[in-house]
């Protein structure tokens, strides 16, 4: 089910998504049509990123895993990649600060470590030892992630312990995030995953909007979940 375009909606739930993903896509649209560099919609983007985590742990949401940059995502020009990877580290520069007044949020980088630069693992390692006490929101940044990657080491790794058989809990358990998701939030018009949590979306809801992501606000945020609260879950049954 597709929902385009903005609603009104309540700013409290009755029921939230346990694990809430969101595919952040839309940022060279947005800046293309206001003829922008690429990398300036990167920019407006990640301050996005923050006002929509913060909103989904003042919401009360228990994990959310927001896709920053994927395996493939490597394949772009040379000066998108080092904006990004740039943007990375002016997030976590500012991060403490940010996390500070983030209240109880939790954070998590999740993804492939090789071709990341040292000081920005070293950065992700920091913020994830600040915040590891807390018990708020969890949110999982997926940097150099790939969903089909993620499922492969997963079941390598069960290998070399010597299993010889798996079964979906032994990989469900070897996962970066091992909580299935229950809503996707894809705005930017597109419908599709792009490689975005495989295995923890076997019975995920979805939610699409043709709002560009540096454009979409906790109103939006607030439409997809409202339209959750809505939708009969059977999950296959």
């Amino acid at each position: 089910m597709a929902i385009f375009g903005r609603k009104s909606s309540p700013a409290e739930f009755s029921v939230l998504p346990r694990h809430l993903g969101i595919i952040m896509d839309g940022n060279g649209r947005w800046a293309k049509k206001r003829g922008l560099p690429r990398t300036a919609g990167h920019k407006v983007g990640a301050d996005v990123f923050k006002k929509i985590s913060k909103e989904c742990g003042r919401l009360g949401i228990e994990e959310v895993t927001f896709y920053a940059f994927s395996t493939e995502n490597w394949k772009r020009p040379k000066e998108e990649i080092e904006t990004l990877m740039r943007l990375f580290y002016d997030y976590l520069i500012e991060a403490k600060n940010d996390l500070q007044a983030s209240g109880d949020i939790r954070v998590r980088f999740i993804g492939e470590k090789e071709g990341m630069h040292p000081k920005l693992l070293e950065l992700m390692r920091d913020a994830e030892q600040e915040t590891a006490s807390r018990t708020g929101t969890l949110v999982n940044v997926a940097v150099n992630y790939g969903g089909r990657q993620e499922i492969a080491d997963a079941v390598n790794s069960l290998i070399a312990a010597g299993k010889k058989s798996v079964t979906p809990e032994d990989i469900s358990a070897k996962l970066f995030t091992s909580a299935d998701c229950d809503l996707i939030i894809r705005p930017s018009g597109e419908q599709r995953l792009s490689n975005f949590l495989l295995w923890q979306s076997a019975y995920s809801e979805f939610w699409y909007s043709d709002v560009l992501w540096p454009d979409f606000t906790e109103k939006d945020l607030h439409a997809a979940l409202s339209d959750f609260e809505k939708r009969n879950r059977r999950f296959g049954g």
